[in-house]
């Protein structure tokens, strides 16, 4: 152990590493994410205590001493350490880089330099940036601590302990002569200019000078206080102050030393700048550039004399970054153009210095200055993404509402289209204009008629809105009606997106893009496995990776359904792959904002891949190198605004490929922007009209400039949820194409914090991160599926090392090293009971990023008992703030997160809160809909003076969006983080009602601690969940449901099922969207279901109950205060009860109920809120049959349709729930009828993206989001809907498939026959028709049965196989056999099964419902009888008719 002790007393512990020697000297911060090795040799460090803000330090260990080009060394800045010690969060004890020889320990030791690990160095760092910068020493245990005395480095003169002592000679085959005064130079000074051809003679810092020996005169940076240099100060003033002087270049200590010598002043800095962030301005150009800095002194610009001008100025803190004569060759430079470590944007400076040299005779450069004006549009279209979608979810929602918000501070009109119902975006309040329509040609272009914007955004709506412009444009629909694109250009966004046209301009600027070429023949001479991949597709649609020749034809097959190009790359799996996130404005400032590092190889989508950002295995050559590509790539191409590209670069080497470049915000941009805390998507708004990046604040300190590259000092780490659990027959291969539903984003300041915190989010019930798994190992552990974390974590346990894991997976071996850090800890934790474990262990499980109920599940104890002893031990997480600056400027937001690796809190908690809990990971059943809600309960809450905390960890959303509340925890929702939260903060009550089931699980747990619970009280909201409570609570108050019976063991079970009749429904407590509820046709589909019903809800009750068939189902949202209701809204499911109401197509206000049923559902509504004492939101569930109501259940918490008919009956449902929460008056509002329109709400499928899933709708849910369309009737909405999800109007020929329902469908099929369409069906569905004088059907052959050799006819017919590939059907209508709600088990594959599975393949517009169906039609008859219905717009509360 060790101490650093600052002058003003404070001491701060921590482990030593390194070399075992005390020392003393200046402490200072440094926020660069890269580059220890060059800091550390840096000469201008000398006598410095170096603290790095990032916590992670040694990551890619120390390469070997070797030489380059000129004789300098290739990987070091000098030959030896400077810094005096080094002050770090957590060493890396196992580097992992292709170039590392010894770890950052061993390295230190060698140099005789102490290190001190485990210091809270943001606490520090804020230390220095309020008190400025201190005097310090690092004193070891057992040395009296006086016996080391303070050293004040600015006492001496630095500058000569540096300076080599003898001239020497660099390149001397040069033709230019140079010669460089050495105050301390770092070797790439000299490197950048011998790279460029001059003579390089370098002589000690008081060596004389004569200008008859050099050509151009170099200064260079050095330590210290610049006063101390009076003698190089005289000799310089010699050869400057005369006639006509030869060139001078002066960096960092050169910069003041030139000052001095023409009559300036210097003075030293609070504390100086350190980093590879600084953003510098031109003057003239106003160009803003990133720079690499090290200096505690500065330039007084207004001490210049009169013939001198300033050069550069800090963006930040308006300090001097350089100066230059007016007419003479003379400038210098405060920051490191050569870099090393950091950005090389001004490396050019080198070039106008020897240009310079070279033309000294015709004076000075002359300066540059473009100055172009950008029209400023006054209505602006905006281009939504629609449904949420695998690949394209709920990150386009947050992308889009950053862009009205930005458009809306410029006082611009904004439109909106969009159809998804349930997004913040669409809400009223955003946009001016929202139009709930398909993202179509057709539609967009009625509405550009309509609105006459005249400019559009394109990138703020996925992938859905980009092909959407691109049409439009191809179309001349925009040029026509002078609709301008704001930010990136068409032109741009098609050569990203046509693959041919991209690698063709990759290659003008000399870059790589992953080998490929088109189809078999490429595959051939590339050599297998290769990847087939389509141009115009998100999230890897129809791509994946091809072993041999099969492989590959079905591949190509499969894509051109989607697209028209595929391509064919060489695979390079086993790569790293690492993007970047890319910022560029119209006057050519461009920054990179965030990078990242997938954990998984290249040949896993970056939507499958669990993310860290920063990169951590990447060294300060690598990561400015595509650095520096990125930005050469984007200024190429001429994107304005955001976008980003992916690498993949070689993990033995610096070798890398291009993979691709997004020219819109992407998933990543949404991470990006949480995780960095660098709002994306607003400042790429405001850069689309024409505002330039440097005059833009970054929101976060708002003093500094958003021209700048956020530096972390922590960790983030993105997991994908995947919820395959829910499909049949679904292949849990993850690879090319992406089929997680949401991610997560976890925040710590160590890896294995973050990562553990990332496990527990994505799923509640991952206990241990070990949830032992059979070893099947090498196969899962080579061929990824969603569970292969947890294999990889039993490999550990099963004794496999990290080399043979590294050569199974590829992943990394740091990350591996870090993964074994948990298993290993968790094993000794597994030593201890509860009552033998050290504090140590505990604070180091913290650290691990284990929870109270892991660590309570290895001592065998409970969660609460190792809470207390936690807290017993004062071992409790820090609050921490993001403030994209690491503590370098103080922050106006709270952006918080915990850790348990610190000291302090980064913010006080006296002022009283509301705490609202948001929902979580996006996943199958609880997507933006919650999150809609939870950013309505706080902008409620706001209106009221309320001050709002919220707590949520999902990147997507607009609630993790850092100025929607006063305080932003982004950590876990679970028992011990709420709890954590509570006791700090002591709010006035918690808002669990507005996050969808994950707050619920929690809310007895908390009640149980004396949590103020505000809303319904948990032990009702216990008793709605609680399936056995809630029936027998119906039994007695009299309210009908269908027959039930708790499970207590399968035989009774059977016989309660025998009784009532099958088929049957098993139904799990406490779960969201229908999770394991089945419905049970046989005694063995009860067995199965009913073990894993009781896997699901271990602790909860399992109810078995009567499943009524062919019966309606009604939704009812309500909102009560005291058990009193006072709104209430009802949507009926078009299809029958039996499909989750999230799959259902919902029709509000409802079309086919009767004044009586509708008084029923109010009484059975006021019947159940009064005994379960709702105040707030609630809903309940029925289904209506020979003129019956059951009540089938109850949710007292927002549900899904909330979204849905607030903003369909023009009522906000959530504001209302919101003010009867915190006690307001609420008006009655009683049953709500809604405008005069009928809003239809349709799921949104993302079935194409899950090889094999079956389309089958039952009571579990499978859709992935909703949109929602409104008409004057619900036929016209319908038809608007489902052409919102992708649906297309079948132009002619139509495949009917329907079973037993043929006489039900017959007027229906009659309809299509006469609006002229083909119809095609098997020969039993043909003589059918034949018989009811339908004769416009062709017979198709259905070549599944086994039994095709006996067909005699077999020639005549045409196969359905061949007919789908040809792409001859428009619609296929494939309805399953009646009685078949929710899933069959049978394993064997129906012709149904391969039917609805081919159309998704071949991507032909499928209906499964005959219901739907009938809908359908005769939306299809209305739309022919008037092809333009009047568009609908929801303006703010009333509703407009146009009529077109």
């Amino acid at each position: 152990m060790a101490a650093l002790i600052l002058e003003d007393g404070t001491a701060f512990r921590g482990l030593l590493f390194g070399a075992d020697v005390s020392v003393s000297g200046e402490v200072v911060f440094q926020t660069g994410m890269v580059g220890y090795p060059e800091a550390l040799t840096d000469p201008s460090y000398r006598c410095q205590l170096l603290t790095l803000t990032y916590p992670l330090v040694g990551n890619y260990g120390v390469p070997k001493d070797e030489d380059g080009d000129f004789g300098l060394s290739k990987w070091f800045e000098s030959s030896k350490i400077h810094a005096a010690a080094l002050i770090i969060g957590e060493l890396s004890e196992s580097p992992s880089h292709w170039s590392s020889v010894k770890s950052l320990d061993q390295w230190l030791k060698e140099q005789g330099i102490p290190g001190l690990q485990g210091i809270d160095t943001r606490r520090l760092t804020k230390k220095i940036r309020e008190k400025g910068t201190m005097l310090g020493k690092l004193v070891v245990d057992g040395t009296p601590e006086d016996s080391i005395p303070f050293d004040n480095p600015d006492k001496r003169n630095l500058v000569q302990e540096v300076s080599m002592k003898e001239p020497r000679v660099f390149n001397p085959s040069g033709s230019l002569r140079i010669t460089v005064v050495d105050c301390g130079i770092k070797y790439n000074q000299i490197r950048c200019l011998a790279q460029r051809g001059a003579r390089v003679t370098v002589v000690p810092w008081d060596h004389p000078l004569d200008s008859t020996d050099f050509d151009g005169l170099f200064i260079s940076n050095g330590p210290g206080d610049p006063q101390f240099c009076q003698t190089t100060i005289s000799n310089v003033r010699k050869v400057v102050c005369v006639e006509r002087p030869k060139p001078v270049f002066g960096i960092c200590l050169g910069h003041q030393l030139l000052s001095l010598v023409i009559g300036s002043k210097t003075y030293k800095m609070k504390y100086g700048n350190r980093g590879h962030n600084q953003p510098c301005i031109h003057k003239g150009t106003e160009r803003c550039f990133i720079t690499s800095q090290n200096h505690g002194f500065a330039v007084d610009p207004d001490t210049l004399p009169k013939d001198w001008d300033v050069l550069f100025t800090n963006a930040n803190d308006h300090t001097n970054e350089g100066i230059v004569h007016n007419t003479q060759p003379l400038f210098s430079v405060q920051f490191h153009p050569e870099h090393m470590a950091g950005p090389t944007d001004l490396v050019g400076l080198f070039d106008v210095f020897l240009d310079t040299v070279k033309d000294h005779k015709e004076g000075n450069a002359t300066k540059s200055g473009t100055n172009f004006k950008v029209l400023r549009p006054r209505k602006v279209l905006i281009l939504g993404s629609g449904g949420l979608s695998i690949g394209q979810a709920g990150e386009f929602d947050y992308s889009g509402s950053q862009a009205i918000k930005a458009l809306k501070e410029e006082n611009i009109q904004t439109v909106l289209i969009n159809p998804n119902i349930a997004t913040v975006q669409t809400s009223k309040g955003l946009a001016d204009k929202v139009y709930f329509l398909p993202i179509t040609a057709e539609y967009v272009t009625q509405v550009i008629k309509n609105e006459r914007p005249d400019g559009v955004l394109l990138t703020f709506g996925g992938q859905t809105a980009l092909n959407c412009g691109v049409e439009l444009t191809k179309l001349g629909v925009l040029e026509k009606y002078k609709v301008k694109v704001l930010g990136t250009p068409v032109a741009s966004i098609e050569m990203t997106e046509d693959r041919k046209i991209f690698v063709e301009k990759m290659e003008e600027i000399n870059e790589h893009v992953a080998p490929s070429e088109a189809a078999v023949a490429a595959a051939e001479r590339l050599g297998y496995p290769v990847l087939v991949r389509s141009a115009f597709a998100l999230g890897g649609l129809g791509s994946g990776f091809a072993n041999n020749r099969e492989e590959l034809t079905s591949l190509v097959t499969s894509a051109f359904a989607h697209t028209s190009q595929v391509l064919v790359d060489k695979s390079l799996k086993g790569w790293k792959e690492i993007e970047y996130e890319v910022v560029r404005d119209a006057y050519d400032n461009c920054i990179t904002v965030c990078n990242m590092e997938n954990i998984d190889p290249l040949g896993i989508h970056t939507g499958e891949s669990i993310v860290v950002a920063p990169s951590q295995t990447l060294n300060d050559h690598e990561y400015n190198m595509l650095r520096n590509t990125a930005i050469k790539v984007i200024r190429h191409l001429g994107i304005v605004g955001e976008c980003n590209i992916q690498y993949a670069l070689n993990p033995e080497s610096e070798q890398y490929y291009i993979i691709e470049v997004n020219a819109r915000l992407s998933r990543s941009s949404a991470l990006a922007s949480k995780a960095t805390g660098y709002p994306l998507a607003y400042v790429a708004a405001k850069l689309g009209l024409g505002i330039p990046l440097p005059q833009l604040k970054n929101s976060v300190t708002n003093s500094t400039t958003a021209n700048f590259e956020p530096s972390l000092d922590y960790c983030v780490v993105k997991v994908p949820r995947w919820d395959l659990s829910k499909f049949l027959r679904v292949s849990t291969k993850i690879g090319s194409s992406m089929k997680s539903v949401g991610e997560v984003m976890a925040i710590g300041r160590s890896f294995e914090e973050a990562f553990q915190k990332a496990l527990r989010m994505v799923d509640e019930n991952c206990l241990s991160c070990l949830a032992l798994l059979p070893l099947s190992a090498h196969q899962e552990l080579q061929t990824p599926t969603d569970k292969r974390i947890f294999v990889l974590a039993s490999a550990f346990r099963a004794g496999y090392t990290v080399d043979q894991l590294y050569e199974l997976t590829k992943i990394d071996r740091w990350f591996l090293h870090k993964m074994k850090n948990i298993t290993d800890h968790e094993r000794l934790m597994e030593t201890y009971n509860q009552s033998a474990m050290p504090p140590e262990v505990m604070r180091k499980a913290k650290q691990l990023g284990f929870s109270d109920k892991q660590i309570a599940l290895a001592v065998q104890s409970t969660e609460l008992v190792v809470r207390k002893l936690r807290h017993d031990w004062s071992i409790i997480p820090v609050v921490k703030q993001i403030d994209t600056v690491a503590a370098e400027w103080p922050a106006h937001t709270n952006y918080l997160y915990l850790t348990y690796h610190g000291t302090e809190n980064d913010l006080h908690f006296n002022d009283q809160h509301v705490m609202v809990i948001g929902s979580g990971v996006y996943r199958i059943g609880s997507s933006v809909e919650f999150d809609w809600c939870a950013v309505g309960c706080i902008t409620e809450l706001r209106k009221m003076g309320y001050k709002t905390i919220m707590v949520n960890y999902n990147p997507e959303t607009v609630s993790t969006d850092y100025d929607m509340c006063d305080r932003l925890y982004f950590d876990e929702i679970s028992f011990e983080v709420v709890m954590d939260i509570y006791e700090r903060e002591n709010p006035e009550g918690v808002i669990l009602s507005m996050g969808g089931q994950l707050p619920n699980n929690i809310a007895m747990s908390l009640h149980r601690q004396q949590c103020r619970i505000l809303g319904t009280s948990p032990e009702f909201i216990d008793s709605a969940e609680n399936r056995f409570k809630f029936s027998r609570m119906l039994d007695t108050i009299g309210i009908s449901q269908p027959q039930w019976k708790e499970l207590s063991d399968t035989e009774s079970a059977m016989k309660f099922c025998e009784t009532v009749g099958y088929p049957c429904l098993v139904r799990p407590s406490y779960v969201l969207s229908g999770a394991a509820m089945n419905v049970a046709y046989t005694d063995s589909d009860l067995e199965k279901y009913l073990s894993s019903a009781v896997a699901v809800s271990k602790e909860y009750p399992v109810v078995i109950s009567k499943f009524i068939q062919e019966a309606k189902e009604i939704d009812v949202d309500a909102v009560a205060c005291d058990g009193v209701v006072m709104a209430i809204a009802v949507c009926e499911h078009v299809e029958n009860a039996g499909v989750h109401s999230g799959d259902a197509t919902l029709v509000t206000p409802p079309q086919d109920l009767n004044q009586k049923t509708m008084e029923r559902i109010k009484m059975i509504v006021h019947a159940i809120g009064q005994e379960l004492q709702v105040t707030g939101p609630f809903n309940l569930q029925l289904i209506a049959k020979d003129d019956q109501l059951k009540v089938i259940e109850c949710n007292v918490r927002v549900s899904r349709s909330f979204p849905f008919i607030s903003k369909t009956l023009g009522v906000d449902m959530v504001a209302l729930a919101t003010q009867a929460i915190v006690g307001e008056d609420v008006e009655p509002l009683g049953l709500m009828r809604g405008k005069g329109i009928v809003g239809v709400k349709v799921p949104q499928f993302s079935f194409s993206r899950l090889a094999g899933a079956d389309v089958v709708l039952g009571v579990e849910m499978t859709s992935t989001g909703e949109v929602a369309c409104f008409g004057e009737n619900r036929y016209e909405a319908y038809l608007k809907a489902m052409l919102s999800t992708g649906f297309k109007i079948p132009k002619k020929n139509i495949l009917l498939s329907i079973g037993s329902f043929k006489s039900e469908l017959l007027p229906t099929v009659q309809a299509l026959e006469s609006m002229g369409y083909d119809l095609y069906a098997s020969l039993g569905t043909l003589f059918f028709f034949w018989s009811n004088f339908l004769f416009q059907v062709t017979a198709v052959d259905w070549p599944f049965e086994e039994d095709d050799s006996e067909c005699p006819n077999k020639e005549k017919q045409r196969s359905i196989m061949n007919y789908l590939e040809e792409n001859h059907f428009d619609l296929v209508i494939n309805l399953s056999m009646r009685n078949s709600g929710g899933r069959r088990l049978s394993s064997f594959v129906t012709k149904g099964y391969r039917t609805r599975r081919m159309a998704i393949d071949y991507s032909v517009p499928l209906i499964i419902d005959i219901k739907c169906t009938k809908l359908f039609v005769i939306g299809l008859v209305h739309r022919q009888k008037s092809p333009n219905p009047p568009i609908l717009v929801l303006n703010g509360t009333t509703t407009i008719q146009f009529t077109i």
